[in-house]
């Protein structure tokens, strides 16, 4: 079959595990179709992520996530959230990544809603003092991750009031923006795995029961695990096999409220290879 003859590539829905590109996934999404995006993006550290390449020069990794935040708007509802989970980068070089990426989703017209810090409580295992006990070249530590909250368009997410299953001692809480909560410590594989405490304080804070909950770069697949347990729909997308059959299983095993069936995951793909063969045996969705 030549180019020309061959069938033209999906688009995915929700609820369902997409193994391939970001941006071009994102591309083929319906226009307001997402309430709350979660993310963290690879560094562009040499961090061994499985599936990406993470040593662009600084410009063109600037570039490429700049495309992937203007496909994200276009997908997100108005009032829809994006929150981007991103950690100070260097001890002696340090790289203010956090204030290039705010700037630059402020540029693309993203509405910066507020800050959160991330207390991950690792300070027990400090070893890079610096200079000790000299002001000579002291370091600080960074035992604190951004977790940084935009919106589209607007500051109000419109939603059924019937859906709203957050607490008023919770929300309290999570509206403090300080946030203690250590790391997550089974990694399945992946060098920076989100903990479940964190991304369900988002999901509850940030969205309606039944919204759509996206992360675009899904590593193991607390984002979506996390949002078919609370009784959000969900997207995941990440381009390597082994993170997708992982957060396959990890999602399928997941039991959703009784009262918000959430559908068990599908498999989707970008329209180039096929995604990988799944350990539960359910075929792809066309």
């Amino acid at each position: 079959m030549g180019p020309a003859e061959r069938a033209p590539a999906e688009r995915p829905g929700y609820d369902r595990i997409v193994r391939g590109d970001a941006r071009r996934t994102l591309d083929r999404l319906a226009p307001d179709s997402v309430h709350l995006a979660i993310t963290s993006p690879p560094y562009n550290l040499k961090i061994p992520y499985r599936g990406y390449s993470d040593d662009l020069p600084r410009s063109a990794y600037l570039d490429w996530l700049a495309g992937v935040w203007r496909s994200l708007y276009r997908v997100l509802v108005p009032g829809g959230r994006f929150v981007l989970n991103v950690a100070p980068t260097s001890i002696k070089d340090f790289q203010p990544i956090h204030h290039d990426l705010s700037r630059g989703l402020r540029e693309l017209g993203y509405i910066m809603r507020t800050e959160i810090i991330w207390y991950k409580q690792t300070m027990g295992r400090r070893t890079a003092w610096g200079s000790w006990r000299s002001p000579s070249n002291p370091h600080i530590v960074p035992s604190w991750e951004y977790v940084l909250v935009f919106s589209k368009g607007q500051w109000n997410l419109v939603g059924d009031r019937a859906a709203i299953d957050i607490g008023a001692r919770e929300f309290e809480r999570f509206s403090d923006g300080f946030w203690k909560i250590p790391p997550e410590r089974r990694r399945h594989g992946h060098p920076a795995p989100f903990p479940e405490e964190l991304v369900e304080r988002l999901v509850k804070f940030y969205s309606y029961r039944g919204n759509v909950v996206l992360d675009m770069f899904g590593g193991t697949g607390t984002v979506p695990a996390v949002a078919r347990r609370l009784g959000r729909h969900y997207l995941y997308i990440d381009s390597s096999d082994e993170y997708c059959r992982q957060a396959f299983d990890r999602v399928a095993h997941v039991t959703p409220p009784a009262d918000a069936p959430i559908p068990s995951p599908a498999w989707g793909f970008d329209g180039g290879r096929r995604p990988p063969a799944s350990p539960s045996g359910a075929a792809a969705v066309q």
